[in-house]
C-alpha cells in the first residue's frame, strides 16, 4: 500500500479535521518509532508504519471496507484493544497503541503552553503534564507507559521521539 492510497482512504472516511490532524500526528510518530527501533528500516517499512498511524482511527470502517495488508489491519484493530478485544502482539501493534495516547497528551500540552506552538514544547514539559493525572484525562498513561515493556523504549525517550516527530509536521498539525 502506498501513502497516497492511504491518504485517499483517510479522507474518504474521516471528515473531522481534528481527527485527521491526530492521524497525521500518529503517522509522523510511527515513522519516528520505526526508525528508533530499527535505524536501518527500509523506506517501505517506514511507510508501512506511517500508514498504520495514518489510518488507525478509522479502524472499523476501513478494515471492513478496504483491503489493507494484514499486518496493518491487525495493528489498526488492536490499537484500541480494551474495546476491540484484538490484542496487540507485534512492535507495530504496540507502537500505534502507545503513541495514539501520547499524541493527544502532546497536543493538549501544546495548547496550554504560553506560545501554543509545538516547536516550543520540550519532552520535560510533556513529562510534567504526564505526571498530572487531572491533565488530559483521556490520555491513558498506563497504556503510554507500555512503551517500556512492549517496545523497550524508556518513557522519556518515547516522549522525545513522538514529540520530535510531531514537531516536524507542525504546520500540518496547525500547531
Amino acid at each position: 500500500m502506498k501513502r497516497e492510497d492511504a491518504d485517499k482512504i483517510l479522507n474518504k472516511y474521516l471528515k473531522n479535521k481534528n481527527l485527521i490532524k491526530h492521524s497525521l500526528a500518529c503517522e509522523a510518530a510511527m515513522k519516528g518509532i520505526c526508525l528508533y527501533l530499527n535505524p536501518d528500516s527500509s523506506p517501505e517499512e517506514i511507510e508501512k508504519w506511517g500508514i498504520t498511524g495514518l489510518l488507525h482511527d478509522a479502524d472499523y470502517v476501513i478494515t471492513e471496507k478496504e483491503k489493507l495488508p494484514e499486518e496493518i489491519a491487525h495493528a489498526i484493530n488492536s490499537h484500541n484493544f480494551q474495546n476491540t478485544k484484538v490484542e496487540p502482539v507485534s512492535p507495530l501493534d504496540w507502537a500505534i497503541t502507545t503513541c495514539d495516547q501520547l499524541t493527544g497528551l502532546i497536543v493538549a500540552a501544546t495548547l496550554i503552553s504560553p506560545s501554543k506552538k509545538i516547536a516550543d514544547i520540550t519532552p520535560e514539559f510533556v513529562l510534567k503534564r504526564f505526571g498530572e493525572k487531572s491533565f488530559a484525562k483521556g490520555a491513558d498513561r498506563e497504556v503510554i507507559g507500555l512503551c517500556e515493556e512492549k517496545l523497550g523504549i524508556p518513557l522519556e525517550k518515547f516522549v522525545e521521539i513522538v514529540l520530535s516527530s510531531m514537531q516536524k509536521i507542525a504546520v500540518d498539525l496547525g500547531l
